[in-house]
């Protein structure tokens, strides 16, 4: 038996070492996959691929294309790579390169690429990955061969034993599993991508600045930091129009950039290409930035500073983005409004906005640059409103009350049947006029940075909500969706329809 160090090469180097091998007239068949959890199935399924070849290689997929959502996998691929190496009938291991086999088929040119029974019926492949692959082993002159034996899955198996969540919560997902099967929870997920949604908000531009905290200055009270690095991202509006683009196939979007340092070309270029900006500029201000100062060894944020003009629009800026929307609006299915209180919203595009839209969500929020003057009551209606806990009590000015309390005194002061209330680590709260209150808890294992968490919450559920789906749908989705971001810093990743699906696919195994 080989020592399983000797079978774990480099991608290309197994590529060279196959060639050698095909030389002697030896015959390959490739597995690939993520075997995060390895059992009997994978046992099962290698050995029936051996049979098919001479040669059996496996691919992993590396730890950052594995799109089963935060904290997976739950192996490393070092780990993973090591426990199939020790395996008997396995002859080579490499770590793939790719997020999918495609390429990794065309580089090492297996006469047989082997799957499992799960992918008898290709339409419940989400990703679409394994008509690809089939297509690119025809293209080398093999075949795709799918193994017959018995189907155990790593993720039920972790649901069941590993579980990274409380009591609580996988009961909750228990419930879930009884009530909704993941083909459902995909139906609705599709049915958002018939519709085409316009974002009416306020783009902002994300900037972390990550520091080594040196200490407190030796003259002044004042703590002191060396610069590290810097990055950029697309918040704000940009980031609602983003994580709508996931799933739908054109989206609208109108911001206020500024007249002075507009960052235009960066805004633009941080846009998913589906997306379709207009921008009406703002005189003598700049393009909103909110820049944070990060200590680089802890991942806290020990400062933040707006750069911004909050001024009220004046008569002629406050018109001309009002008759942009009034123009706008009627041709899309629904408008989000993710208003920031920087000065975009004022009483002019309120009125536009909710005259015009066809189905409206809005969600305004309470940030330090705006003290808690940007409210929900600013809106006369609204189809939908996305809140976190604290915005709604600002709102209501009652620290105290119970849920019910504060919704119903929100209704009486707008026109609205239909509010999500986020509460971080504790979840969602749903409700509907008539229907009642749906509650769903956090799905986060992994809190990185809450930035933009509240944005995709709104994208998702707006989408949800506007096509009618169950309360129960809209709030797992909504936790799915807010459990991708808070892993990841800012406005990095985008959540979008293949990786939530898989996320959704692996919790209801």
């Amino acid at each position: 038996m080989k020592a399983s160090n000797s079978k774990t090469l480099d991608l290309f180097e197994l590529s060279e070492r196959l060639t050698q091998e095909r030389a002697k007239g030896k015959t390959i068949v490739q597995a690939h996959g993520v075997f995060d959890l390895l059992h009997v199935g994978h046992i099962r399924y290698f050995e029936e691929a051996s049979l098919q070849a001479d040669i059996l290689v496996v691919t992993v997929t590396p730890n950052h294309f594995v799109n089963k959502g935060p904290g997976r996998p739950a192996f490393s691929e070092k780990l993973r790579v090591e426990a199939i190496a020790s395996l008997a009938m396995v002859d080579f291991v490499a770590i793939n390169r790719w997020p999918t086999a495609v390429e990794t088929i065309r580089l090492l040119r297996p006469d047989v690429y082997a799957k499992g029974p799960d992918y008898q019926d290709a339409a419940k492949d989400v990703t679409g990955a394994i008509r690809a692959e089939a297509e690119a082993v025809e293209e080398v002159g093999g075949r795709l061969y799918l193994t017959t034996g018995i189907t155990f899955s790593s993720s039920n198996l972790i649901n069941n034993f590993f579980s990274p969540y409380p009591p609580e919560t996988e009961k909750y997902i228990r419930d879930f599993k009884a009530r909704f099967s993941f083909d459902q929870v995909c139906e609705w997920v599709n049915r958002m991508g018939g519709l085409r949604p316009l974002v009416v908000g306020e783009p902002i531009i994300d900037e972390y600045v990550f520091c080594d905290i040196l200490g407190k200055s030796t003259k002044d009270p004042t703590l002191a930091g060396r610069c590290l690095s810097e990055a950029a991202y697309a918040g704000g509006a940009l980031a609602v129009a983003n994580h709508l683009a996931g799933f739908c196939q054109e989206v609208g979007l109108i911001g206020m950039i500024g007249e002075q340092d507009s960052r235009e070309s960066f805004v633009r270029s941080e846009l998913i290409a589906s997306v379709r900006p207009e921008f009406v500029s703002k005189p003598n201000s700049p393009t909103i930035h909110k820049r944070r100062f990060v200590d680089m060894h802890t991942g806290h944020r020990v400062f933040e500073l707006y750069l911004m003009n909050d001024n009220p629009l004046d008569e002629i800026t406050e018109e001309a983005l009002a008759d942009r929307i009034l123009d706008r609006a009627a041709a899309y299915d629904l408008t989000v409004v993710s208003d920031y209180g920087h000065g975009m919203m004022a009483r002019g595009t309120v009125n536009a906005v909710t005259t015009s839209a066809r189905f409206l969500s809005v969600n305004t929020q309470a940030n330090a640059g705006n003290r808690g003057f940007n409210t929900i009551g600013r809106y006369p209606k609204a189809d939908y409103v996305c809140l976190t806990g604290h915005e709604v009590r600002l709102e209501t000015r009652n620290r105290y009350a119970q849920w019910h309390e504060l919704v119903e005194e929100t209704m009486r002061k707008i026109h609205c049947r239909r509010f999500t209330i986020t509460q971080g680590s504790r979840g969602t709260l749903h409700y509907e006029e008539g229907l009642g209150y749906v509650e769903a808890p956090a799905l986060a294992t992994n809190v990185h940075d809450r930035v933009g968490a509240g944005d995709s919450v709104l994208a998702v559920t707006s989408l949800l909500v506007a096509v009618g789906a169950p309360w129960e749908i809209v709030g797992f989705v909504a936790n799915l969706a807010g459990a991708m971001m808070v892993a990841e810093l800012g406005n990095k990743v985008t959540v979008n329809r293949v990786p939530l699906l898989k996320f959704a696919q692996t919790l209801l195994k």
